[in-house]
């Protein structure tokens, strides 16, 4: 039977949220889980609030009561970042989804932690702007729960990840205090950088209630595709692109697996071999210029076809495919785990890691597809195994884990832009060493009750 909040703790909480929470057995079972492949646990009750005020008395309430809280926006987290903990509530900012001003002449903008990442960009998009990072679940991902993972995605390789966009936030402390901090200035060397410190915290040491972004002009863009007979020959043009002086907007690589699911999922007609994606950003001459070295590059390395996109709709329908590939799986695969790894190797390294992650899959008889933002040495690479056969589950944690461990090795990271969550836990102080000692110095000075997302990152 499930645990049930006492009626003082339920009283508090309709005070505070009067049409706004609910602990009803069917929206817990909604928010009891994200997109990974954690383990579900119901939480006690949802809360959905509108300003940064009523996120603040909520707090107030969790300390009292020493209630685990686990903020939560479009649920698209990988690593169990967004699952609630046990005993906890879910703090769900679906609702705090305004748009609060455009600064087009300061190339900022201001908005709340549960605006859509994709619903932001077409409402930059009348003045010329937009927010880069570009993840591939933008439709649902929100700007709070990017900042939480410091997400990255397809033009993070040009414009950088979330973190080298946020200027400045406002943050409800565990204690329910609002503070600020940063600053619009578009540097600054004034104090310890606590937006830093924020970004990537996964609701660890207080909870986003409004965020100052750093936004770009709208480039010109131009989209090409380049296929391959073998995917090391890809991941080598990867390396001689990066090497060749300009900056692609977007360098993304697929296996042939992954193309023959966008080819069943979405009917497209691709040759099913390994294939780039690239984008070229800036004025027409600078992408004339850069086209034309990639594809030299691409067919000096054995390009069985490269060829750009003629119009918006060809480039629109090339990314669509790309952006696809998870959902693709998940409705191939519907008797099936997707076990999601994400990790990043410096990029003289990301052939022999590319390499590997074909062999695991072979090593293991298991189903696997490899893709992801190629261009700063990003791996996504998927296992696919059924979550009942207690071998093959066994199998795919074991390649997880391989590669992660190459990715390591080399001086990489376990996790790239999924965060840590509860999937790679065991992998934090592998990476880090004694520095995670220090993290959690820091997430016992801002929360000392342990009341933010406790079971997550952090082993123990």
């Amino acid at each position: 039977m499930m645990n049930t909040l006492p009626e003082i703790i339920l009283a508090d909480l309709r005070a505070i949220f009067p049409a706004a929470m609910s602990v009803e057995s069917d929206r817990l079972v909604e928010y009891s889980h994200d997109e990974s492949s954690m383990p579900h646990q119901m939480p006690l009750a949802v809360v959905w609030p509108e300003t940064a005020e009523q996120v603040s008395a909520l707090l107030k309430l969790c300390i009292d009561h020493r209630l685990p809280v686990t903020a939560r926006g479009g649920g698209s987290s990988l690593e169990g970042n967004s699952i609630p903990s046990n005993g906890g509530i879910i703090l769900s900012l679906e609702r705090m989804n305004k748009v609060l001003e455009i600064l087009p002449q300061d190339f900022q903008v201001r908005v709340q932690p549960g605006v859509i990442y994709d619903h932001l960009n077409k409402q930059l998009a009348p003045f010329k702007l937009f927010f880069a990072p570009g993840p591939s679940s933008g439709d649902v991902a929100t700007i709070g729960g990017m900042v939480g993972n410091n997400a990255g995605g397809l033009n993070a390789l040009r414009y950088g990840v979330t973190r080298n966009h946020v200027l400045q936030m406002q943050v409800a402390l565990a204690d329910g205090t609002l503070v600020t901090y940063g600053t619009r200035a578009m540097k600054t060397s004034s104090g310890f950088d606590l937006v830093q410190l924020m970004v990537g915290s996964e609701g660890l040491l207080g909870i986003v209630t409004e965020i100052t972004l750093r936004l770009h002009g709208l480039p010109d863009r131009l989209t090409a595709l380049a296929q391959f007979n073998r995917l090391e020959e890809a991941a080598q043009a990867v390396f001689e692109i990066m090497s060749s002086g300009f900056l692609p907007g977007a360098l993304e690589l697929m296996d042939a697996t992954s193309i023959h699911h966008i080819n069943l999922y979405k009917d497209y007609n691709w040759t099913e071999v390994p294939t780039l994606l690239l984008e070229f950003h800036g004025t027409p001459a600078g992408i004339k210029g850069e086209l034309a070295l990639a594809r030299k590059i691409c067919s000096d390395l054995g390009a069985t076809k490269f060829e750009a996109a003629k119009t918006t709709a060809q480039a629109e329908r090339l990314w669509a495919g790309r952006k696809g590939i998870t959902n693709a799986e998940k409705a191939l695969y519907p008797d099936h785990m997707i076990l999601n790894g994400d990790v990043a190797v410096p990029l003289s390294q990301y052939v022999p890691a590319v390499r590997l992650g074909l062999e695991l899959g072979e090593k293991y008889a298991l189903p696997v597809s490899i893709f992801g933002h190629a261009g700063d040495g990003n791996i996504h690479y998927h296992t696919l195994v059924p979550p009942n056969d207690s071998l093959a589950l066994e199998k795919g944690y074991r390649a997880q884990s391989d590669l992660i461990r190459l990715a390591l090795s080399v001086g990489g990271t376990a996790a790239t832009e999924h965060g840590i969550g509860l999937a790679k836990r065991d992998f934090l102080v592998e990476e880090h060493g004694p520095s995670v000692e220090v993290m959690q110095r820091i997430k016992h000075a801002l929360d000392p009750n342990n009341i933010l997302n406790p079971d997550k990152m952090f082993l123990d």
